[in-house]
């Protein structure tokens, strides 16, 4: 780590990077809300590294985070990004994710194809209740970790007061977990009286690095600069010495004996590698002109000597095709091929490219694999098994693709070409087709109903939409046959924003959006009955057909259920199919407000035939007149979609959010504890009410709740609300 005295060989600016074994690779993914710094810490990784030629900036005048034109126009990351860079023969593969809420699937797939996690904070803003979370899901899964303090230029920041919290919200039950590595240098007060960070002191080497020049510079410490780390250096040595595996190195150490330095690096490195330490380190962008940030080069030292190898990943659960279990080797470059498509994007000039991690096997140009796509169905992605050639392989640097002869285990690579692949897909050699396990999706909550603009756009609309469900497994595409919606399910505002920018710019659908439909339903609230008679005898061939029929409610759930009581042949036995078929008609366009019968049971009483002028049409139309006379002398309720809905919630927001719930005609059913500080709010609400609750709960609990929604069953509306929906379906229709 940047303790230890090494010269180190950054790689050359610009070159695609290959690894030929696991152990030279390192899997990083950059967490942390949004506008904490990710993405300008990976630019100044990149230049320190020597990846780039200046501050963030590649040959084509973009920076090495370039991708997609959306982020510049909204001035924030939307999307998973790979930045590659090479520190001391080592290959660092960068995920940088956006910290928006709307955008944690790109978060969701950064955290599949990484080793480990850098956890982003900004001095200024602190940590937020939805990094805390991420930061507990990581720890579920014993993914080491380590925290960079950014923004320390900011006035009032401090980094000693951002550790402690930070230990506070990291550390649970044992906050020495996290500690610093080294503490920040102030120059000389400026003309407003804030001292710039100049330089870090090393607490366990107590040598000074000075970046105040815009290159990393070794010296020593002065003598008035070393009593103000002692408490903190000896803080850092008794943290270490706690998570090492001698264990007798504590009491040598409290009995007075000098540990080792190099010990202490080795026993620091193996507790971050196995996810029972984490460090904390502070970060700045080069400034202008200037070769290294600050804090850079000893956070790519972590990278490289804490962070683990892609042999300490355990590999996610494996199946052949029929789900039969499979155990392979972790990262066997020589094994069976088994990738995983974490990201699909569409390139203007390559066509589809897919960011593939490698877990075993080694991926070349040319080799047909097969790729299988299974379990998404229920958001619009429908089960594939199919063999397709691989084509060119890249890694990106800046909009540009950089070609690379191979991938092996352990390793990231944009492969193209793949027509079928779409995110969360599993890419296994031909003859031994195998399937991962897909990781934890969020489910799209957020409703938006399209339509297209014009029919040109009509015609490209579905192979658009399908694209995009395809690249994004966090969005579901609805075909609603109640309301005949194409709706698309997102998880919140700005998600759904990027959706409508990408139909339009990358695949050229202009479309409209349009108040989402609920699925509403009609029933009789009482006994009723109908006689339908559909008499024409002018001219020609007449029409003849009358029936009466009786009406009666059921209970919810029971559909339509028609019954035939026609004694002495009043009805001919061919015409009471057709009886039924045209009040079953009727039914599905409704009596009332236009909205499909339900639950009634229809029962043909009596009725009358012609011997010449009685047809299948005319006793099909008469049942339709009897049923709308019947609804005409019924009291007919409107029946809404009712939601079971579970929101996990900090103790703190379990008022507000069931008072909110209650403000929606919700029922709370029942609440539980879940952990330490969460509580699980069960709850009955209308569906009417929660078409915006995607984001309406965000604003309230500050990002810190999630929710899930399951239909429970059609009850009746409040009248005052159904008479209101009458009245709309009266002026529309």
């Amino acid at each position: 780590m940047g303790d230890k005295a090494q010269t180190h060989h950054p790689g050359a600016a610009g070159r695609a990077l290959e690894a030929d074994q696991p152990a030279s690779v390192r899997n990083v993914v950059l967490v942390g809300h949004s506008g904490s710094g990710k993405t300008t810490l990976v630019e100044a990784l990149a230049l320190s590294a020597g990846a780039v030629n200046r501050a963030g900036r590649v040959e084509d005048g973009g920076t090495v985070s370039d991708y997609d034109e959306i982020e510049h126009r909204q001035q924030r990351s939307v999307q998973l990004s790979l930045v590659p860079v090479e520190w001391d023969g080592i290959k660092i593969n960068l995920l940088d994710t956006p910290g928006y809420a709307d955008f944690v699937g790109e978060l969701r797939a950064g955290l599949r194809a990484a080793d480990a996690a850098l956890f982003v904070v900004s001095a200024s803003d602190g940590v937020d209740g939805s990094t805390r979370m991420v930061w507990e899901e990581c720890a579920a899964v014993g993914m080491p970790r380590a925290i960079v303090i950014t923004h320390l230029e900011a006035a009032r920041a401090d980094f000693e007061e951002m550790t402690r919290v930070c230990a506070e919200a990291f550390g649970g039950d044992d906050p020495d977990a996290v500690l610093p590595l080294y503490l920040p240098l102030r120059g000389p007060e400026g003309p407003d009286g804030h001292a710039p960070v100049t330089g870090l002191v090393g607490l366990l080497s107590q040598k000074l690095f000075d970046y105040s020049t815009g290159e990393r510079k070794e010296s020593e410490p002065g003598a008035d600069q070393l009593p103000g780390m002692e408490e903190a250096r000896n803080r850092l040595i008794e943290g270490i010495i706690a998570e090492s595996e001698d264990e007798t190195l504590m009491d040598r150490y409290l009995g007075g004996e000098m540990v080792d330095i190099k010990t202490l690096i080795e026993d620091l490195e193996r507790a971050v590698a196995r996810g029972s330490f984490f460090p904390v380190l502070a970060a700045a962008p080069a400034a202008e002109g200037a070769k290294q940030g600050l804090g850079t080069v000893e956070l790519l030292e972590l990278v490289t000597g804490g962070f683990p190898t892609p042999f300490e990943h355990p590999l996610p659960d494996v199946t052949t095709i029929d789900g039969k279990p499979r155990q392979l080797k972790p990262c066997d470059t020589g094994g069976p091929l088994v990738a995983e498509v974490v990201k699909t994007s569409s390139d203007p000039y390559v066509g589809r490219v897919s960011l593939v991690r490698v877990f075993s096997g080694t991926v070349r140009p040319d080799q047909t694999v097969h790729v299988s796509g299974h379990g998404l169905a229920d958001r619009g992605h429908e089960d594939h098994d199919v063999d397709e050639k691989v084509g060119a392989l890249s890694m990106p640097f800046g909009k540009q693709q950089r070609p690379v002869t191979h991938a092996v285990a352990g390793d990231l690579v944009c492969v193209a070409k793949l027509g079928r692949a779409e995110t969360g897909d599993t890419l296994s050699a031909k003859d031994d087709p195998l399937l991962m396990e897909p990781w934890r999706m969020p489910d799209p909550l957020l409703p938006l109903a399209i339509h297209a603009h014009s029919k040109a756009d009509e015609d490209k609309l579905s192979q658009g939409l399908s694209r995009l469900v395809a690249e994004d497994p966090t969005m579901r595409l609805e075909q609603n046959q109640d309301t005949h919606q194409v709706v698309l399910w997102c998880l919140g505002e700005a998600h759904a924003d990027v959706a409508l920018e990408r139909l339009r710019s990358r695949y050229g659908v202009q479309v409209d959006v349009v108040p989402h439909k609920v699925s509403l339903r009609e029933t009789f609230a009482n006994r009723a009955t109908g006689r339908g008679r559909h008499v024409k005898q002018s001219g020609g061939h007449g029409q003849y057909a009358i029936c009466e029929i009786e009406v009666e409610p059921l209970p919810g759930g029971s559909g339509i259920e028609f019954v035939d009581k026609v004694v002495g042949g009043a009805v001919p036995r061919q015409f009471i199919p057709s009886v039924e078929k045209g009040v079953r008609a009727q039914a599905a366009k409704g009596v009332a407000a236009g909205y499909p019968l339900v639950d009634v049971r229809i029962t043909l009483l009596d009725g009358k035939a012609h011997s010449v002028d009685s047809s299948d049409a005319a006793f099909q139309t008469a049942g339709a007149l009897a049923l709308r006379e019947a609804a005409a002398d019924a009291r007919i309720h409107l029946l809404e979609p009712v939601a079971e809905v579970s929101v996990l919630v900090g103790d703190d927001y379990v008022g507000p959010v069931m008072s909110d719930l209650s403000g929606r005609r919700g029922r709370v059913l029942g609440t539980e504890q879940v952990g330490s500080g969460r509580t699980l709010i069960r709850a009955e609400v209308p569906e009417f009410e929660i078409g915006r609750y995607a984001v309406d709960l965000r604003s309230l609990s500050h990002g810190t709740a999630r929710f899930d929604r399951l239909y429970a069953r059609h009850e009746p509306m409040p009248p005052q609300i159904a008479e209101r929906i009458r009245e709309q379906a009266g002026e529309n229709g």
